[in-house]
């Protein structure tokens, strides 16, 4: 009985991931595919409904035939939703990069800090979450605004002459992102090096290798999951992201979020939104897959 049981449970284990993945990603995955191959009515919701069970299994097959990608090819052949897509990667990419560069030391740091005063640290870093995102996001225009409290210190100590332009340009969306998302890298930086052992780089330094080639070589092979974790949890709802672009990059910046709001919401276009998004999740989602798989057979090759 108690065996039965112990089989019962391991199998939930497996199960309930998958049920929740089936709930929260596959079923809202084929809604909006379903709808992306719909054309736009005007009608409410604005869109002819494709492959429906109101005419019965054999009409439901035979709508199979009538099926078509045309918002997919117009999304191809308009240049905007390109330039969007490019300009989002691109972004994000360079969001990750720069929060890579401020959240490795700062992780670093809190693992080397005293164990007693680490748990302080933590929460510092989460306390961010503990205010509104958007209360964040607006604070960020007070700050960078041309008569803003940046302008007015920098001006104070006679550092600049005249205001900076700062809000409204990709400069304040890097700011946005990397300070909105920078705990992501933080939190799975500061696990892996929490666990590294550090007398490895204390053997390093006795064999005479410098503190550089020591990081290079000891410390960063260490922290890659983490790295690759924390850049992952960055890039991916940054290349998505639409509240910071549309409040602190202004009218002008073009992402695929903001080009995503405009078809649902603005253009009630929802038929090449959803095929907007469509391709915005296969753009994320399957690059992580190969990487996944390429991880696992290195870890078999290394076993």
């Amino acid at each position: 009985m108690q065996r039965a049981i112990a089989a019962l449970t391991s199998r939930l284990v497996i199960v309930v991931p998958y049920l929740w993945l089936l709930a929260f990603f596959l079923v809202p995955f084929i809604i909006v595919f379903k709808i992306s191959l719909s054309t736009t009515a005007i009608a409410m919701p604005p869109y002819e409904p494709v492959m429906t069970l109101s005419n019965g299994i054999g009409a439901f097959f035979a709508q199979f035939r009538d099926l078509h990608f045309d918002n997919y090819a117009w999304l191809g052949g308009d240049p905007l939703y390109m330039r969007a897509y490019l300009s989002s990667v691109v972004i994000a990419a360079i969001s990750t990069f720069l929060a890579l560069l401020i959240g490795f030391p700062v992780a670093y740091g809190m693992a080397r800090a005293p164990a007693t005063l680490r748990p302080t640290l933590l929460m510092l870093v989460i306390l961010p979450f503990w205010t509104s995102f958007l209360i964040r996001v607006y604070a960020w225009i007070g700050i960078l605004k041309p008569e803003g409290l940046l302008n007015q210190f920098l001006l104070f100590t006679g550092i600049i002459d005249t205001p900076l332009v700062i809000l409204n340009t990709h400069t304040a969306i890097f700011i946005g992102i990397v300070y909105s998302y920078l705990p992501f890298m933080i939190l799975p930086l500061y696990a892996s090096l929490e666990k590294m052992d550090y007398s490895l780089i204390e053997a390093a330094n006795d064999l005479g290798c410098p503190p550089i080639s020591a990081f290079w070589k000891i410390t960063f092979p260490l922290a890659l999951p983490g790295v690759i974790a924390g850049c992952l949890l960055v890039f991916i709802p940054a290349v998505g992201e639409f509240v910071i672009p549309d409040l602190l990059g202004g009218s002008q910046t073009l992402m695929i979020g903001k080009t995503l709001w405009n078809e649902f919401f603005a253009n009630r276009d929802w038929p090449v939104a959803s095929a907007v998004a469509i391709i915005l999740l296969l753009l994320l989602v399957v690059p992580i897959m190969f990487f996944q798989q390429a991880q696992a057979r290195a870890q078999e090759q290394g076993k």
